[in-house]
């Protein structure tokens, strides 16, 4: 075996997504297996999602791999660490990727990694398995896009790779690789209905602050129309999936790509019931109309705040007015619409979260989500308050998600704020559904009362931030 590719994601140890059961697939690390399986390596993958960390140090002592790549990100970094301890045990070289270890090539070098792939990893590694097998760990400079330890312990980046160009001129993840089919079957045990997960392009070109793009950079490359529609038919016969997520950054984004891939699955005969993630400024009544006629039944939009200013802070390059017509549209085509709410931005006050709590109220969106932002390393937003990070963790113990920041409401203040937020929106839908019975109206006002006087009471106080949830696809 040249390199076994895996992941940190064990679903069974992880208490909060075993509530919601709606594992997908490593898509990046299948796409990079076929496409070195193409070039005649010998790939292995271990998906670690139904697995447990002793399923990896069995696979290792078997194995016994050369090379082991781990895909890595803020949220499995703590297994992803010890994975590369036990392939190290097992006398393997660890290659680590990803959105997370760029950022933190130094700490992961240091922790047990011998190289970090910043970027696609398709290119940098089909050459460098071959170098590795000749020279081992010398003469690393000469391989474009990573960083790595030097004989005097310093951390050495070689320049960027350029990123691929032509998508479709590369095969589709090796979904053959993994059980998908054990996939299907947790969704449909506890929703009904078996998903699969498809990505026909790479990056977003936006500019929100609080995004980190470490791995597709501000780019946007798609493949073309039909070979994203033979993908989806042959997905369709071998799998026959209830459901498909489209976890594009902004599915929409390209409209004529859009009408030509609605046309191309139309002749192929395929229409799949789907959700996927768009913007309202890429949305228009048209766009709207061919995602229904598709079998759009969910889009999920970015708003992630009611107060212009905030959005402004953050360069979402959004109105908020227009957000709430956009939502107003695709339900009038029956597309349930999902909204992402983003709490304690940079500079937000209590008057910006009366104004989420209005702009909830005026879109009505059929559900939302709400995070409390936290810095990740190397967005914008992270360098604006990089000097108020605060962390009482040691490296290797903690995430983006625990670093907070001085002169911000406290945790507590956002739990207020969330209640009240979600109690506001759920009384103002139930009186628009024609009143409310006396028992739940009296719930809701005490969640409410109880929201608003945690806001004045630690308005003003100069504490610990909350939390950011950053996109970071696989």
């Amino acid at each position: 075996m040249d390199i076994l590719l895996a992941h940190g994601y064990f679903l069974y140890e992880d208490p909060h997504e075993l509530k919601i059961m709606k594992p997908y697939p490593p898509l990046g690390i299948l796409f990079i297996a076929s496409y070195l399986k193409r070039q005649g390596f010998d790939v292995g993958v271990f998906d670690a999602t139904f697995s447990r960390m002793d399923d990896f140090r069995a696979k290792m002592a078997a194995e016994r791999p050369a090379v082991v790549g781990l895909y890595t990100n803020m949220m499995t970094k703590r297994n992803v660490l010890t994975m590369a301890r036990i392939a190290k045990q097992h006398g393997a070289m660890v290659i680590l990727g990803g959105p997370e270890p760029p950022y933190y090539a130094a700490n992961y070098l240091q922790h047990g990694a011998d190289i970090i792939v910043k970027g696609e990893g398709e290119l940098t590694l089909a050459e460098l398995l071959p170098h590795l097998a000749r020279h081992g760990l010398n003469g690393l400079e000469r391989i474009n896009g990573i960083a790595y330890l030097n004989s005097d312990g310093q951390v050495i980046e070689t320049p960027p790779r350029p990123f691929i160009t032509d998508l479709s001129a590369y095969p589709w993840p090796d979904r053959e690789a993994i059980a998908i089919p054990r996939y299907m079957q947790v969704w449909k045990q506890h929703h009904g209905q078996g998903s699969v997960s498809v990505i026909h392009a790479r990056g977003c070109p936006y500019t929100c602050k609080w995004c980190s793009h470490s791995v597709y950079g501000n780019t946007h490359r798609r493949r073309t129309p039909e070979d994203a529609a033979d993908e989806l038919l042959w997905i369709k016969e071998r799998y026959n999936p209830d459901l498909i997520w489209y976890a594009d950054d902004v599915f929409a984004i390209n409209h004529r790509w859009l009408f030509r891939y609605a046309e191309a699955l139309k002749q192929r005969g395929v229409c799949i019931p789907f959700e996927c993630i768009s913007r309202a400024d890429r949305l228009n009544e048209e766009v709207v109309k061919t995602l229904a006629d598709m079998g759009c039944f969910r889009l999920w939009n970015g708003s992630e705040s009611g107060s212009q200013r905030v959005l402004d802070a953050m360069d979402r390059k959004v109105n908020v007015k227009d957000v709430q017509a956009k939502t107003h549209l695709l339900q009038r085509y029956g597309i349930e619409t999902g909204m992402f709410i983003m709490l304690g931005y940079e500079g937000e006050t209590v008057h910006d979260l009366e104004a989420t709590v209005e702009h909830l109220k005026t879109s009505n969106p059929d559900i939302f989500l709400t995070t409390v932002a936290y810095p990740i390393k190397g967005t914008p937003y992270y360098h604006e308050v990089e000097s108020r990070i605060l962390t009482d963790k040691a490296w290797a113990d903690r995430n983006d998600r625990d670093l907070t920041v001085a002169g911000r409401y406290s945790r507590r203040f956002y739990g207020f704020a969330t209640r009240w937020m979600v109690s506001e929106v759920a009384l103002n839908r139930a009186r628009k559904n024609g009143g409310v019975p006396l028992k739940r109206r009296l719930k809701l006002l005490a969640n409410a009362k109880i929201g608003r006087a945690g806001m004045l009471l630690t308005q003003g106080q100069r504490e610990r931030a909350g939390q950011l949830q950053g996109k970071q696809l696989m």
